[in-house]
């Protein structure tokens, strides 16, 4: 089957790198809010840098908030767009998706606690799952996030900073990674090829 990746318009940074990402493994990915485009996609990819209640609000105003909960091939979070998934988000008081249960929060201000979280960080593997097919316990991932999901039932890898977040996450089609793939190297492009793997 011919893979057909595409990027929603959501208002994040990112986008170009992740594109760039997909690119290094050879497939194209384009961008649009065009239901019809995005209902036959192969693959979706949610990307994301920047605030919840902006990233909702593109959403919103691309016509994509109805449609997402529609979608049956897989759905892949990245970021911010992973905390989209989720029901609800302390930044901005953001009524989210609600595709995963689950409240986002801010991390703590503890001794020694930077917010953001920034660099590179430990994943530890929390159950098997195709999308982590050949990353192994304590290999390391980029993050830069100031907002978390805690470990959940949908949580699938987490990582510590202050206490364990979920990292990885995915239920159903639907999945989420916190670490930015486009830039953790050889682990965030195997996640990428892994859910390029994944079928519905």
């Amino acid at each position: 089957m011919t893979i057909d990746v595409v990027l929603l318009e959501s208002g994040g940074s990112n986008i170009q790198s992740v594109k760039a990402a997909f690119a290094r493994l050879g497939v194209e990915a384009c961008m649009t809010a065009d239901p019809e485009r995005i209902r036959r996609a192969t693959h979706v990819v949610l990307p994301g840098v920047g605030a919840a209640a902006a990233a909702m609000a593109t959403l919103k105003s691309n016509g994509l908030i109805d449609l997402i909960p529609t979608l049956t091939q897989p759905l892949l979070g990245v970021c911010v767009g992973m905390q989209l998934l989720f029901e609800h988000s302390e930044e901005g008081d953001t009524r989210c998706l609600g595709l995963l249960p689950g409240v986002v929060r801010r991390f703590d201000r503890v001794a020694g606690l930077r917010i953001p979280h920034m660099g590179w960080n430990q994943l530890t593997i929390a159950a098997p799952h195709p999308l982590l097919a050949g990353i192994s316990m304590g290999s390391y991932a980029y993050f830069v996030h100031s907002y978390h999901a805690a470990p959940g039932p949908s949580t699938l890898a987490t990582c510590d900073y202050g206490g364990a977040f979920a990292a990885v996450v995915g239920a159903g089609n639907i999945f989420g990674a916190q670490l930015h793939p486009e830039r953790s190297a050889l682990v965030g492009s195997r996640l990428l090829q892994n859910f390029l793997s994944i079928r519905t």
